[in-house]
């Protein structure tokens, strides 16, 4: 199942196309993309069985974030072994977590804004939590899962790193900063959820690619962990972390400029593109 976020309303990928939830559910289910999380197990015994009225027509700049307003956002870093390298750090034996900011979030296509700094990409697979998960197990978690979909950790370094505490929530969370979608995909639509291709290019020129198969903590791993300490709340949305090729790690270092375009895809889920400009 693939749903999206369309100028705010959320919409099914039927036979005959993308079909408006709430007009083909005769107002069972709300058009506001967020509250679909709290009713998932619902919403999907309904939309195996969903009329294909493909009413909705897809128009890139009408597209938003799959999951608008999370109650919380949860990012894992150096959670690949060449990205812990390159940024000079050992494989950790704990996820290291930090927040974004809700006001962060973006959708899959349009504008980011530069502020001044040194300003890195991250590409990231995204799970999101689609019922309420306390103390689960690794064998439970995936069925605490919704969906996955594709993320941007934008960062800027200069914040996030300085002292004498590293201010990695604030350095990550500048508006515009968490960029996600274009569609929210069930796990059951991959033939592997645990092995996917991903990776970005800036106006072309690959800089990242890798597989989540390579992950350090799995999917079910982070659910498992993060729960253990926290309840994950329906539309709650985790950020598993990024391969290595962030602009950080190079030498010379490189970051983000104005007039680029940052693209970042996961296999089975589909790209974000985003013009870069000076804030």
């Amino acid at each position: 199942m693939r749903i999206a976020n369309v100028a705010g309303r959320l919409v099914l990928l039927t036979t005959e196309g993308w079909t408006d939830v709430e007009r083909a559910s005769g107002g069972l289910f709300s058009s506001d993309p967020q509250e679909i999380f709290e009713r998932w197990d619902q919403f999907r015994h309904w939309a195996a069985q969903a009329p294909p009225a493909g009413d909705v027509v897809l128009r890139e700049s009408d597209v938003r974030s799959p999951v608008p307003r999370p109650r919380q956002i949860l990012a894992i870093g150096l959670n690949y072994r060449d990205h812990a390298n390159e940024s000079g750090f050992s494989v950790p034996e704990h996820p290291p977590v930090f927040t974004k900011f809700v006001s962060s979030i973006t959708g899959p296509y349009g504008e980011v804004a530069l502020p001044e700094g040194s300003v890195d990409w991250e590409v990231e697979l995204v799970a999101v939590i689609g019922r309420r998960a306390w103390q689960v197990s690794e064998e439970q978690a995936w069925g605490h899962v919704a969906g996955l979909t594709v993320g941007q950790d934008i960062s800027e370094r200069d914040i996030q790193l300085s002292g004498p505490v590293p201010q990695f929530s604030l350095g990550k969370s500048y508006p515009g900063f968490a960029p996600m979608g274009p569609y929210l995909v069930t796990p059951d639509e991959f033939d592997d959820p645990h092995d996917l291709e991903l990776g970005c290019s800036i106006n072309g020129e690959e800089v990242q690619k890798g597989r989540t198969s390579d992950l350090i903590f799995s999917v079910p791993q982070l659910i498992a962990r993060l729960s253990a300490v926290l309840p994950l709340l329906p539309g709650d949305v985790i950020f598993t972390g990024t391969p290595a090729g962030v602009g950080m790690g190079r030498s010379p270092q490189r970051f983000l400029a104005p007039g680029e375009e940052l693209t970042s895809y996961v296999e089975g889920i589909g790209e974000l593109r985003h013009r870069l400009v000076r804030a």
